[in-house]
């Protein structure tokens, strides 16, 4: 992580501890918001006017919280507004950087070879983990948000009528419902397949095992006769499930020991995936061969580095 702009150590996964030895995820440090008229947002500064051209995504395809961001720029037709940087899989001992591994890119905005150079550049006493995404104003020369919940709803509507009105991610009449099923799949789920596999001590390991398959099971019955979960179109919720599902069996299953079931054995849970991948713009956010080769460089789980060969994307669906 980096120090007062300094990198410290080598990456290690584990961020920081509870007394139990669960596994706590660091709290995102930028949190403006770009929206159509500059104004501020929910959190933060004004000053980040949407503008086509003016910012850049970085994003890593094995990250969830960064595949989040990238299927809401697919949905809201912002390929041509907002670019895009991608990360090499596997996680170096400075965490993430670019380079030339298939699907990956330089970073042809700020010339970085590590994440970690994007954060100093914003503030060059940054303390704390560079993580993806972020979301970089070249305009500002700064990060406006690494806050992936935050960005995803910029998707939806702060970039103004620069994004198609075609879907919406946050439709008004199901806003409460969507933040309800955030706030219950975030911790149960979303980082509960974290918890499991970045625990440090048995308890807290099978209270968040628990938790993942309690959670598995609640959502498979609640999307029973539905093809969605709030909508007859994806919403942020379908977005926030499913980027955890399509990594599930291919790496939270095995190596982070979540095996009680795969999402492959689950009625309702298999065919979604199926629906979200084959929704226009979502499959090419997905990335298997990155997604496996980047859990498992994780040298606190799998020190020899070995790649499983399964499960392939079709396997899994």
């Amino acid at each position: 992580m980096l120090v007062n702009g300094k990198w410290s150590a080598d990456w290690h996964p584990v961020q920081a501890k509870d007394e139990k030895g669960g596994f706590v995820r660091q709290v995102s440090g930028f949190r403006n918001w770009v929206t159509p008229d500059g104004s501020a947002g929910p959190t933060g500064e004004g000053g980040f006017k949407a503008e086509t051209g003016r910012y850049h995504l970085y994003v890593a395809l094995i990250c969830p919280w960064a595949s989040r961001t990238l299927i809401g720029r697919a949905l809201k037709g912002l390929k041509d507004v907002l670019s895009v940087s991608i990360v090499e899989p596997v996680l170096t001992r400075e965490g993430w950087a670019f380079g030339d591994f298939p699907g990956a890119t330089r970073d042809e905005v700020n010339g970085a070879t590590y994440m970690h150079e994007i954060y100093t550049k914003a503030d060059p006493l940054y303390t704390g983990r560079a993580t993806v995404p972020v979301l970089w104003d070249k305009t500002r020369q700064t990060i406006v948000n690494n806050e992936s919940a935050d960005i995803l709803r910029m998707m939806n509507d702060g970039f103004g009528s620069l994004a198609t009105a075609r879907i919406d991610l946050y439709p008004a009449g199901q806003r409460e419902a969507i933040d309800a099923f955030n706030a219950r799949i975030y911790p149960a789920l979303n980082n509960g397949v974290y918890r499991a596999g970045f625990a440090t001590t048995q308890v807290a390991y099978e209270e968040a095992f628990a938790d993942v398959f309690t959670c598995l099971d609640d959502v498979d019955a609640a999307l029973d006769g539905k093809k969605f979960l709030f909508a007859d179109h994806p919403t942020e919720a379908d977005i926030r499930l499913f980027v955890t599902l399509i990594r599930f069996d291919a790496a939270y299953h095995g190596l982070f020991k979540c095996n009680l079931r795969r999402v492959a054995d689950y009625r309702n849970l298999r065919p979604f995936l199926r629906r979200m991948l084959d929704w226009p713009g979502i499959a090419p956010t997905v990335d298997i061969d990155h997604i496996k080769r980047g859990y498992y460089s994780i040298a606190a789980l799998n020190p020899n580095g070995i790649v499983p060969v399964g499960p392939k994307l079709e396997e899994i669906l």
